[in-house]
């Protein structure tokens, strides 16, 4: 057997369970992972969907600024002992832990089981002045205050859309993962600082998606659909931090990178589905998906077909 047959036979194994990234694995253990990001290739964040029970214990380092959001309804009590502070809430949907990296043991007790927490681990390069422009001092990390439980919107949105890419893998995953970690950090950094976020971040002027640099960016995007495709490399093509890179593209063009590529490979997709010598397999291999199973779900979702209905359709 070749070597690129053997990587399509390994690659569509039955699903196996997620495997912890090192995040959760050190704090959390293998106990209650429902899914992580470890096998999706997502780069400057990384999640974790866990549910939890009883007491947690812990005293591993955590190098990453650590958000915890509760994405389903429950109504357990949880305390929080960490850093020297105790909170205590009732967990609902939408409630938000944060934790900035510190070498600090901590205790977490739930009075009931809580059935889906998502942990989401941004790294310090997140909140780097590559990462929003040069109007970032350094410093911003330190800055990061640790948190009693609270809610925001916005980084409930993230974390529930976090969750479904998880669930429900689509092709431009990587890039909605990069571009909601820059719109992350951007918001913890404009609420929970220790000084005021105008002094942080401030608006790099001048600075947009002129016809020249979109062009310049469409055409990488074509070139490399069934490749690599990261917001930080887009970015740089744009020559603009990642984090303005993403609001100017969507000004421009009306959607976010991550739902462009998503349309762009769906009509790539329907190309390769007109090929009849093009195994399914093959085809989500192509455009990025990790299984057949989730490239099935995808384009189901967004046609109303499968794969081979379509693929019937067209050669009929």
């Amino acid at each position: 057997m070749n070597s690129t047959h053997e990587k399509h036979r390994l690659a569509f194994q039955p699903e196996q369970p997620a495997s912890p990234g090192a995040h959760g694995l050190e704090s959390y253990g293998t106990s209650g992972l429902l899914a992580s990001s470890a096998d999706r290739g997502w780069s400057d964040l990384t999640a974790e969907l866990r549910s939890h029970s009883g007491t947690i214990a812990w005293k591993s380092p955590q190098p990453d600024t650590e958000i915890c959001v509760a994405v389903r309804d429950n109504r357990s009590v949880v305390t929080r002992q960490r850093y020297g502070v105790t909170d205590r809430t009732v967990s609902e949907r939408g409630t938000i832990w944060l934790s900035p990296p510190v070498v600090e043991q901590g205790l977490i007790d739930l009075s009931d089981p809580v059935p889906a927490i998502l942990h989401i681990y941004l790294p310090p390069s997140r909140f780097s002045p590559e990462s929003f422009g040069e109007g970032l001092a350094p410093s911003v990390m330190a800055s990061l205050r640790h948190e009693s439980s609270f809610r925001d919107p916005l980084v409930a949105e993230i974390a529930y859309a976090l969750t479904s890419e998880l669930e429900r893998e689509t092709s431009a995953g990587r890039l909605l993962a990069e571009t909601l970690a820059s719109s992350l950090a951007a918001r913890l950094v404009q609420n929970h600082l220790g000084k005021p976020s105008h002094e942080l971040l401030a608006p790099c002027a001048g600075e947009g998606l002129d016809r020249r640099r979109l062009a310049r960016v469409i055409d990488y995007i074509e070139a490399n659909l069934e490749g690599e495709l990261t917001v930080g490399r887009l970015a740089s093509i744009a020559c603009l931090s990642q984090f303005y890179f993403a609001r100017a593209f969507k000004a421009a063009v009306g959607r976010s990178p991550h739902r462009y590529v998503s349309a762009r490979r769906l009509e790539r997709a329907k190309e390769l589905l007109g090929e009849r010598e093009q195994p399914l397999a093959d085809i989500a291999l192509r455009l990025r998906f990790s299984c057949q199973a989730n490239f099935t779900r995808a384009f189901r979702q967004a046609t109303g077909q499968t794969p081979a209905q379509y693929r019937r359709s067209v050669m009929a």
